[in-house]
């Protein structure tokens, strides 16, 4: 006797095509949001890339979202990255590392990534390249600008920059120095925040002019970004939501 083949519930269905429906409608915005802000700046929407952080929601909605054409997909977490990554690796997709990252997740990183925007010290850089290096993998690397001193919120100071940079783009064949990251800081306006790194970019720029990419600017200040020039800007919760799920990688 052969086993029953159980029919999806309606109810689950139902969800899935609601979940759906509500994905299609917040991309839809985000990128007319990107789209007004790059007319207003003077830009083509085509030069500005979408990062969709996922954070702690489901593999499942990172396949709805590679449905309606995301190829850019950002995680902060290397448990939650590499288990989305393995789960959705039949899809052509950019994976974008964004968060804080300890030098004893860089190997399992560098398995999957193709960008790391969080790179904000040398032990970080050895450690991205040994990881690179045994999965036979180029990886590009962003340095994370800090403008302001809070603790936890990463990034190297303005002054260590052109280092930094010059230790990805020299010392680590399988490492490539793609450009800079800022979070904007709490205590000064996004708008500042963000005139600052383009600063600091074209500074960089002069001795690094392969570094092209600005990323900055999230869900609430992408418009600033794109004034000031971000290339890529990473939104989460506009497109998502902010309700986590209890089975992120399910």
């Amino acid at each position: 006797m052969t086993d029953a083949i159980t029919a999806p519930s309606p109810v689950t269905d139902a969800a899935a095509q609601s979940r759906a429906a509500e994905l299609e409608r917040n991309l839809a915005a985000a990128r007319s949001r990107i789209a007004h802000a790059c007319r207003a700046a003077g830009r083509a929407p085509s030069e500005v890339t979408l990062v969709v952080v996922t954070k702690t929601w489901p593999a499942e909605d990172v396949r709805t979202l590679h449905a309606l054409g995301v190829t850019d997909v950002g995680e902060n977490q290397d448990q939650q990255a590499a288990a989305k990554a393995a789960a959705t690796e039949d899809l052509p997709l950019r994976w974008h590392f964004i968060g804080q990252l300890q030098r004893n997740k860089a190997a399992s990183v560098a398995q999957y990534a193709d960008l790391v925007h969080s790179v904000d010290r040398l032990p970080l850089v050895d450690a991205l390249a040994r990881g690179a290096e045994r999965a036979g993998r180029r990886l590009r690397c962003l340095v994370q600008v800090g403008l302001d001193d809070a603790p936890g919120r990463g990034g190297v100071a303005p002054a260590g920059l052109e280092r930094l940079a010059d230790a990805i783009a020299s010392r680590a064949p399988r490492l490539e120095l793609a450009g800079v990251m800022t979070v904007a800081p709490l205590h000064i306006s996004p708008a500042e925040a963000f005139d600052r790194l383009a600063v600091l970019h074209e500074r960089l720029r002069a001795s690094h002019p392969g570094a092209v990419i600005r990323s900055a600017g999230m869900s609430g200040d992408l418009e600033m970004a794109i004034a000031s020039g971000a290339t890529h800007v990473r939104v989460g919760s506009a497109i998502l939501g902010t309700r986590a799920p209890r089975n992120p990688a399910a």
